[in-house]
Formats: structure tokens, C-alpha cells, sequence
């Protein structure tokens, strides 16, 4: 493996493949992200995004190919070494995932409780900051069902970078939420990315506010990678399924009709021409 391309991306797919008994998700993949920036995966609904985090965090391993997680091989880890490798990675899953019976405070101390020996004091002040960098500082003492959907994804993204992971990945982080959230969600990303030096993976099917803060996009289709680059340079792809899939026409290579027989033949019409009767020849 070359030292610049360790340098230059925290996370590689390496000729991946990846798929559930026979039907194939991920076909001989492979991308990159770029240390310290924050990267977007896109496409439609089961092209394998969420698969793609759940390989990353050692959940799913890949059938071929190779996942390196600051260039160490995440697929052959055994258990010790998986953990390890999950304490430098914060994950946001979709919907927060809180956990109900901890308050707001208990629910991001969790993490620190868990895997450090840290006393209680300092661990107050860590839930205090985190809690402040999304603006929750004043609902510690409130409960998951007293907060609003998106105070809960905020709460969740307090707790993913409690223990100041260098990868922080967001399983579709805008889903469901009003505007005014949705903005807050996306401003949050950038800027904890940039202030924490975090590098940043996010799952979204949103397209204004993942363009907006995304360095480099990657649109997934088909098991394969439709292409990757800018959002200015996936604007601009001539592909014929990421200029559908970009400007949200309804038609395309993805097909509006789901295939079957034409409309005729389901009629019993077959190729023979409709026959209108006359107004003349209609009964009174």
C-alpha cells in the first residue's frame, strides 16, 4: 500500500465485493475518503450505501476485496481488534437511536462510561461541551420522548463524537426532518468536521443540502459507482442515470413502469388496432 494514498484517505474500498446469498450489492468496488473532509453517498434506495457503513464498523464483512480503515485491513479483524478500530469511529444512525430510559446527559455520557475510566467529574464537562457544540447544553436533564426529532438526531451526534472519533459516519441524517432542522443537521456536519478535524461519511437522499456541504460525492447504482467527484462534477456528469438521479426525473434508466407486457397485450388487444364505435351506431 502507498504511504500517500494512507495519507491522503482515511477510509479505501479496494476491489469490494459484497452480497446476501446471491444477490450481489456491492460488484468489485472501489472509492476512497478523503482524510478530513466530509463525503456524501448517494443513489437510490438499496444500491448499498448503508451496507458500505456497516463494512466500515466491521458489522458486515466483505466476500472479496479489501476495506482499510486507516490503512488496516477492517475484513480479517477478530473482536478485539474490531472494537479498537469502532473507539476512532463515532456513528449517527438514522433517527438517533437514543436510548429511552437515560436522560439527554446519561445518554451521551453512555459512550464514556463505556469504554473509558474516566472520573465523573470530567466526564460531565465532556457531556457539557459535546452537548454545547450542538447547542443542548440547556435539555441534559430532559428525556428522549421530551425532545423533538431533530433536537434527537443533535443529541445523537453529541454522543457519536463523545470520545472525539476521527471518523464520524451519519446514516442518512436528514430523513424526516423540517427545514429548519434539516439546515441545523447539515451546519453541524460541516462545521463539526472542520473545527473537530474530523473526516465525515454521510448517507443522504437529499440533494440541495448534501451538495451544499459535501466535498466529494459518491453515487452508487447497480452494485457499481456511477461516479464520484465534486458535487460540481457529479452536477455535471453526462451518465445517463446520475443526470436522472440529479435532476429528479421520474424517467429514465430507472423506469417509472416497472417492466412487464405492454398495456395492449394486458388488455388482450395484442397488436390489432382499438376499434371505436361511431356516435352514429351508439344505442339512444
Amino acid at each position: 500500500m502507498a504511504a500517500s494514498s494512507t495519507a491522503e484517505s482515511l477510509v479505501e474500498l479496494r476491489n469490494l465485493t459484497f452480497g446476501y446469498g446471491e444477490r450481489v450489492i456491492l460488484d468489485d468496488i472501489s472509492l476512497s475518503v478523503p482524510r478530513g473532509k466530509v463525503t456524501a453517498l448517494m443513489g437510490a434506495s438499496g444500491g448499498g450505501k448503508t451496507t458500505i457503513l456497516r463494512l466500515i464498523g466491521g458489522q458486515n464483512k466483505a466476500q472479496s476485496g479489501q476495506l482499510l480503515f486507516d490503512g488496516q485491513d477492517v475484513t480479517p479483524m477478530d473482536q478485539t481488534q474490531i472494537y479498537a478500530a469502532r473507539r476512532r469511529m463515532g456513528m449517527l444512525f438514522q433517527f438517533g437511536a437514543l436510548f429511552a430510559d437515560l436522560s439527554v446527559f446519561e445518554n451521551v455520557a453512555f459512550p464514556l462510561r463505556e469504554h473509558t475510566d474516566l472520573p465523573e467529574a470530567l466526564i460531565r464537562d465532556i457531556v457539557l461541551m459535546k452537548l454545547n457544540a450542538v447547542g443542548l447544553r440547556g435539555a441534559r436533564d430532559l428525556m428522549p420522548s421530551e425532545v423533538s426529532g431533530g433536537m434527537a438526531r443533535r443529541i445523537a451526534l453529541a454522543r457519536a463524537i463523545a470520545l472525539d472519533p476521527e471518523l464520524v459516519m451519519y446514516d442518512e441524517p436528514f430523513s424526516g426532518l423540517d427545514p429548519i432542522s434539516l439546515g441545523t443537521a447539515a451546519r453541524l456536519i460541516r462545521q463539526l468536521n472542520d473545527s473537530m478535524g474530523l473526516t465525515s461519511i454521510f448517507v443522504s437522499h437529499e440533494l440541495e443540502q448534501t451538495f451544499a456541504i459535501s466535498d466529494h460525492v459518491i453515487i452508487l447504482a447497480n452494485g457499481k459507482i456511477a461516479t464520484q467527484g465534486t458535487p460540481e462534477q457529479v452536477r455535471q456528469s453526462t451518465d445517463p442515470l446520475v443526470y436522472q438521479y440529479v435532476n429528479a426525473l421520474s424517467d429514465g434508466p430507472v423506469r417509472f413502469h416497472y417492466p412487464g407486457p405492454s398495456f395492449e397485450e394486458d388488455l388482450g388487444l395484442g397488436s390489432a388496432a382499438v376499434q371505436r364505435p361511431s356516435r352514429s351506431g351508439a344505442r339512444s
